[in-house]
Parts: structure tokens; sequence; C-alpha cells
């Protein structure tokens, strides 16, 4: 469902079944990597609050932390949204990049508040297992902006497109039996939310409250 929408505007969207060592990073490592934040120093009773995942096991579909459990999200039927959803008014709204594209501590700050967004935009139109990871978000971006296209105006136009799709399209719940490997591999974009990736694979674990 992803590849539709994402093929006609351009956008480039990796093979969920390649291997890692098929997918092509940033040409330097430290570029997918997301920046720190200041919410980062949180008080040890949070330990799965924005990257901190120290106390955390990975079991499966399921990430289990002291203060609570995190399953894998799936994509999810129509009938299961929150109402309106799908309508237009309901829009990614990642805004434009300002900055130099020379200073790449600004641009993955800006890519890191951006895909902090994009999650949950696609979780809240059920498609948790369609997403990009943020390896394949940094490289969008670049390949994007070097053509001289908006990458927010282009994500915002995708999103709309792949409501469209999901109004008339019927989703797989999954795309495969694969599961990250190691809690390296992940990390808690907000309290709810917890990331993991291998570069040619993206998962979304969910908390039980949301």
């Amino acid at each position: 469902l992803l590849r539709r929408p994402a093929k006609r505007l351009g956008l480039s969207v990796p093979t969920v079944t390649a291997e890692p060592a098929q997918s092509k990073p940033p040409s330097t490592p430290q570029a997918a990597a997301k920046p720190p934040k200041p919410e980062q120093v949180q008080t040890e009773t949070q330990p799965a609050r924005f990257g901190r995942l120290a106390d955390c096991a990975l079991k499966g579909e399921r990430i289990v932390c002291p203060d609570r459990q995190f399953k894998l999200a799936l994509n999810q039927p129509n009938r299961a949204l929150a109402p309106g959803v799908l309508e237009d008014q309901n829009r990614l709204g990642l805004r434009p990049f300002q900055g130099g594209r020379s200073d790449e501590q600004q641009v993955r700050a800006y890519l890191s508040n951006a895909y902090d967004r994009y999650i949950p935009k696609m979780l809240a139109i059920g498609l948790g297992a369609n997403t990009m990871s943020f390896t394949a978000f940094h490289n969008a971006f670049h390949t994007l902006e070097d053509g001289g296209v908006d990458f927010a105006e282009r994500m915002e136009r995708t999103y709309q497109l792949l409501k469209k799709d999901k109004l008339n399209l019927a989703v797989q719940a999954r795309y495969h039996d694969r599961l990250p490997e190691k809690l390296a591999l992940c990390e808690a974009i907000n309290f709810e939310i917890i990331v993991c990736d291998n570069v040619a694979t993206n998962w979304v674990f969910v908390s039980r409250s949301r």
C-alpha cells in the first residue's frame, strides 16, 4: 500500500524483504542516527521514555519495561480507526526545512522531529506495519531536496494518497514474520511508541495505553 502513492510521487520506499546488507545507508553513518534530545534526560522511574531502554526486554512481538509494555503495531482495518482520520483535514503537517543543507546537525534535528511526528500519524491511519525506517526517511529527504523538491510538501502529498488508498484498498495486517533481533535496534520516540529497525525493515511498538 505504501509503494503505490510513493511511486506516483517519485518517492522511493525500501523493500521490506531486503536483507540489511542489500540496503544503501547514508554516505555518513552518523547521518542516519537520531540526535539526542533534551527530553532524554529523565528520571530513573521512566526508563522507556525518549530512547532510554536499558531496563526493558525484547520478547518477540512485545517490549517489556518496568513501567509498561509495548506491542508490535500491525496494520488496522478502517473500522478500528478513530473517526475522521482518513478525511482531508487530517494532515501530516511537517514543517518545511528552512536550515542549511550543509549543516548536518541541523538536518538531523529537523528529521528527528519530523520522524517523531510521522510515526504517530501513520499509526493514526492504521498503517503501523508500513512505516519507513529513519534511514529511509533520511535518504528520502536528501533525494527529494537534491532534486529541488520540498520534502515536507512531498510527504504531505504521499500521506494524502495513502489515506485515499486506505479508504479503497484492503491491507494485510503484516507482510512478514521477521522481528527485531535485539533491543539495540530500538529507540523510544515518545512515552508510548518505540521504533526498531535494521535499516531494511522497520517495526513500531506501541504501549497498551495507546
